[in-house]
C-alpha cells in the first residue's frame, strides 16, 4: 500500500510540525491520526475538524499509497530511531514497518477512507508578509484574545488588510491590542477576517523565524489558509460582526508621558510580588508631579515602588489588574514608550514616540478606600 525512504530529521519535522492539528482526544483512532499520502512527494497531514496541517517533502517512494498512523506514537518512534535515514512501509493488512538502522517497529494503522475531507481554499485572491512579521504581530497581540463563551466572535483575532496597512486587532473586554504594518506583496486586496485564537497558537508555533521567509494569506468567506516553505495550515473563521475596537480608543487624552518601558516593568513586578491568585488586589499608580508612585495591598501586607517621569501637571491616581498592565507592557517593543490618560477612570493606553505600529488600551480598576 505505500512504500518510501527519507530522511529522519525531514520526517520528524513534518510530524512534529502536522501534530498541532491533532486532537488529542480524538472521537476515533483515526481522529488521532496523521495522514500519510506518498506520491511523487509525501504529504503528511493533522486535522481536527477545526484546523488543518499539511506538509509535504521529499522522498524516495517506492511504491505511492494512503494511511493513517498515530500522531503520539509516530513521532515517539521517529525522534528515538538511532539511524539519519527511516524506512517506512504499510502492507495490504494495515500494518505498518517503521525501520532506522537496526531498530524496527511494527505498528496498526488506521484505513485512510476513513480520514476525514480537509477542507480546499481557492488560491486566487491572496496576501503575503514576511513570516517573521505575522509571528511577531501574534504574539503582541493574542495576550488580548478574549475567552467569553457568550461572545465567541472575541475568542479570535480581526485581520484586516486596508490601502496596504495590514493590521491585528485582539480585545477582551478589559483591554485592547493593535498592531499594524505596511506590506507590499498583494497589497491591493482588502481583506477583513477573525482568525480564532486556538488557530493562531499553532500558527505561532510552526511560523518560521528567518527575516526572508514569507507567508501567503488566502482569506475565504469561512476559511482562511496560511502558506509558506511547504507547510499550509488552513482554518475555519469565526462568524459574526467584531466589535468596533477604533471607538474604543480615546479621541483625546491631555496627558501624554515618555517613560522607560524597562523600568516601568521592574516597578509594576516588584509590587505585585504580594499578590496572587488567592490573593488579588489592583496595583495603585499614582502620578504625581514627577513620579509615578506603585502600590498594593493584600492580606499579605503592603508594597511600594516609584519611577521618575516627566511632570503629568496633575495629580492622578488610577488602578490596575497588575497581569494585564505588564502583558501590553511586555508587548510594547521599544525602549520608551507613550503612557496616555485622561482621567482615573478612563482608559489607559500604550503607544511608541514616534509613528502607529501598535496601541495598547487598558481599562481602569475602580479604587476602593483602603484597597
Amino acid at each position: 500500500m505505500l512504500h518510501f525512504f527519507c530522511e529522519k530529521s525531514i520526517l520528524q519535522e513534518a510530524v512534529s510540525v502536522c501534530s498541532h492539528a491533532v486532537s488529542s482526544k480524538g472521537t476515533s483512532a483515526v481522529m488521532e491520526g496523521l495522514l500519510i499520502h506518498a506520491a511523487h512527494q509525501v504529504t503528511i497531514s493533522g486535522f481536527n475538524y477545526k484546523t488543518s496541517i499539511q506538509k509535504t517533502f521529499d522522498a524516495d517512494v517506492q511504491q505511492p499509497g494512503r494511511v493513517v498512523l498515530n500522531a503520539r506514537i509516530l513521532s515517539d518512534i521517529v525522534r528515538r530511531l538511532p539511524s539519519d535515514q527511516v524506512e517506512l512501509s504499510v502492507d495490504d493488512r494495515l500494518m505498518a514497518t517503521i525501520q532506522g538502522g537496526a531498530s524496527v517497529f511494527n505498528i496498526i494503522a488506521s484505513d485512510p477512507d476513513e480520514f476525514p475531507e480537509m477542507p480546499v481554499v481557492d488560491e486566487t485572491e491572496s496576501f503575503s508578509l514576511p513570516a517573521s512579521l505575522l509571528k511577531e504581530m501574534i504574539s503582541g497581540t493574542s495576550f488580548a484574545i478574549g475567552e467569553s463563551e457568550n461572545k465567541p466572535i472575541i475568542t479570535g483575532s480581526l485581520m484586516e488588510l486596508n490601502n496596504r496597512t495590514f493590521r491585528m486587532v485582539s480585545v477582551d473586554g478589559y483591554r485592547l491590542a493593535v498592531r499594524q504594518e505596511e506590506i507590499s506583496a498583494g497589497a491591493e486586496e482588502t481583506f477583513s477576517f477573525v482568525v480564532p485564537g486556538e488557530a493562531l497558537k499553532d500558527l505561532y508555533r510552526i511560523l518560521p523565524d528567518g527575516e526572508d521567509k514569507l507567508c501567503t494569506v488566502y482569506p475565504q468567506k469561512k476559511h482562511v489558509m496560511f502558506s509558506f516553505e511547504s507547510v499550509s495550515m488552513t482554518t475555519r473563521l469565526l462568524e459574526g460582526e467584531f466589535l468596533n475596537w477604533r471607538s474604543a480608543i480615546p479621541a483625546e487624552q491631555p496627558i501624554n508621558l515618555r517613560v522607560n518601558r524597562a523600568e516601568l516593568i521592574s516597578a509594576v513586578e516588584r509590587v505585585s510580588l504580594i499578590i496572587s491568585e488567592r490573593l488579588k488586589n489592583p496595583v495603585r499608580c499614582l502620578f504625581d508631579g514627577n513620579s509615578l508612585k506603585l502600590s498594593c495591598i493584600t492580606a499579605l501586607g503592603r508594597s511600594y515602588d516609584e519611577i521618575a517621569i516627566p511632570d503629568c501637571g496633575t495629580k492622578i491616581e488610577i488602578g490596575f489588574n497588575n497581569r494585564y498592565l505588564l502583558d501590553a507592557l511586555r508587548a510594547c517593543q521599544d525602549e520608551e514608550i507613550v503612557l496616555g490618560l485622561r482621567s482615573s477612570l478612563s482608559s489607559f493606553t500604550m503607544r511608541p514616540v514616534e509613528g502607529d505600529r501598535y496601541v495598547y488600551l487598558v481599562l481602569p480598576v475602580r479604587l476602593k478606600a483602603g484597597e
